[in-house]
């Protein structure tokens, strides 16, 4: 099976980018404005692969 990289390596690495975009904000942001312990948002960005990232994005952030 030949596997088509040119496909793979942008999806990969908006992974990445996603994910470490995400830890850096959860660890910069106060306890109070992150909704849920700050443990169970690192295992979500990085067992939930974009989603995960995309999921703190939307509801671990309390508006500012």
């Amino acid at each position: 099976m030949d596997i088509n990289w040119g496909l793979i390596w942008p999806i990969l690495a908006l992974q990445a980018i996603l994910a470490v975009t995400g830890l850096i904000s959860l660890f910069r942001a106060e306890p109070a404005n992150i909704r849920g312990p700050r443990w169970m948002w690192v295992l979500i960005i990085l067992l939930g692969n974009i989603l995960g990232s995309v999921a703190y994005f939307i509801a671990g952030r309390r508006e500012a």
